[in-house]
């Protein structure tokens, strides 16, 4: 199942993609620049995220909000920021490209002369609302930063969290976001992905005539830093939240992004908890009724990733339930490996998430979305045939192996959180854990 492509870099460094899909009268605009959290320094953290918001308040050439242009020719747009990347789409009627082309090239090349003092405000209050809404005030709302903390060290950059610190957010000034925007946002560090009913010599003349006069920027230095060694024995740390329930998360340092043990560790979570049949719903959710939720998770990362399990105790059952029970089933998980019935559930569940992301052109997961994944973390867009087949020429013998490999007891982080002034709720021999 290939993506057929026209790739061409520009001469400022900019990576062009384009897909022809003329099923639809649409095409799909999106735009990734290489840069995230991990790009970020102490004490000057968030600055990836201010910048998803502020490149929708308007550039040089169209100083005002980004979303009504778009969205009146008939368009939907969005842009995110994690860790390793941003990126920026919209999806648009084929006689609206032009338009989203040149709204991009200039928030791209002329954001900085439209940057005011009082956007950069405004969108420092917005961000640090939704701090508060989605980690401060939300329910376990702190257990992310508390386990990124424990995972890796102050200096690491993936210790923070993408929406950043605080008070690093509030100690920063207009010169501080402009000099991140200038080393990052820009052509030698981007690329651009047009997929649908366009026409690749059409298209590549558009970009060229919006892009191709855009300062290429100097190319941002490498960040230097390497996955952390897993701790010599578990750590317990614990957490007092508003909740009603106490939760349990256990997590353990994992292979990066692509890299050889990611795929088979994405195939350990789906198989131990993706589906109400996996083996640890089954047990702690459907047998035991000890947990009211459980989730696993391989979260792959450029620099290295982590493997998390996440369970809520059911009323009256305990955080030491939990752990016995999770501990016990990925004990037999790596003692006899996966049946063959599993394996081929969670091939069939695998293939369906790459076919998934074939149906659209746009958005995120899409076909665009997927040429500049490919792109900007492995420099090859041809790379979703070979990404597939990392899952397909899987053996239960490999995943077993990498379970093993990984999830000692002795080498996660056991975080419990429980109800505020119930401390005695924790796992045995928890400590406070570091959060801000």
């Amino acid at each position: 199942m290939p993506l057929p492509h026209t790739h061409v870099t520009l001469a400022n460094g900019l990576d062009v993609l384009v897909h022809e899909d003329h099923d639809c009268p649409i095409v799909a605009v999106n735009i990734w620049y290489h840069v995230g959290s991990k790009n970020e320094k102490p004490g000057r953290t968030g600055f990836a995220h201010l910048f998803e918001h502020l490149m929708f308040e308007g550039s040089e050439h169209h100083d005002k909000g980004y979303f009504e242009p778009l969205q009146e020719a008939g368009g939907t747009l969005n842009g995110s920021t994690n860790a390793d990347r941003t990126n920026y789409w919209e999806v648009v009627p084929t006689n609206a490209l032009e338009l989203a082309l040149w709204m991009e090239s200039d928030r791209m090349g002329y954001l900085l002369p439209a940057l005011t003092e009082k956007k950069f405000q405004n969108q420092r209050d917005v961000v640090l609302n939704e701090r508060r809404q989605n980690y401060e005030n939300r329910p376990y709302g702190f257990a992310a930063m508390a386990m990124m903390a424990a995972l890796y060290p102050p200096d690491h950059p993936y210790h923070w969290l993408t929406i950043g610190e605080a008070a690093d957010l509030r100690a920063a000034e207009l010169a501080d976001v402009r000099a991140f925007f200038q080393s990052y946002y820009r052509p030698r560090n981007a690329s651009l992905s047009l997929a649908g009913d366009v026409h690749t010599d059409d298209a590549l003349q558009l970009v060229e005539r919006y892009f191709g006069s855009i300062d290429p920027g100097e190319a941002p230095a490498p960040v230097d830093a390497t996955r952390p060694e897993p701790p010599a024995r578990e750590v317990r740390l614990l957490l007092e939240d508003r909740v009603e329930l106490p939760r349990l998360y256990l997590a353990w340092h994992s292979e990066g992004l692509f890299a050889a043990g990611d795929a088979e560790m994405d195939l350990v979570a789906e198989l131990l908890a993706g589906s109400k049949t996996s083996r640890l719903y089954r047990t702690l959710v459907y047998d035991q009724r000890i947990a009211t939720e459980i989730a696993a998770s391989q979260n792959s990362r450029e620099i290295g990733g982590f493997f998390q399990v996440v369970a809520t105790a059911a009323p009256g059952r305990t955080l030491q339930d939990l752990q016995a029970a999770i501990t016990n089933e990925i004990d037999a998980f790596v003692a006899s490996g996966p049946t063959p019935a599993e394996m081929e559930r969670g091939l069939a569940q695998a293939e369906s998430h790459f076919i998934y992301r074939l149906q659209t052109v746009g958005g995120f997961g899409g076909k665009s979305d997927q040429l500049n994944a490919y792109n900007v973390f492995l420099g090859d867009p041809d790379y979703f045939d070979k990404d597939l087949d990392r899952y397909r020429r899987m053996s239960a013998q490999a995943i077993q192996a990498e379970a093993g490999r990984l999830l000692h007891p002795s080498r996660r982080i056991a975080l419990s959180v429980v109800p505020k002034g119930r401390t005695e709720l924790a796992l045995d021999g928890s400590v406070q854990a570091s959060v801000s």
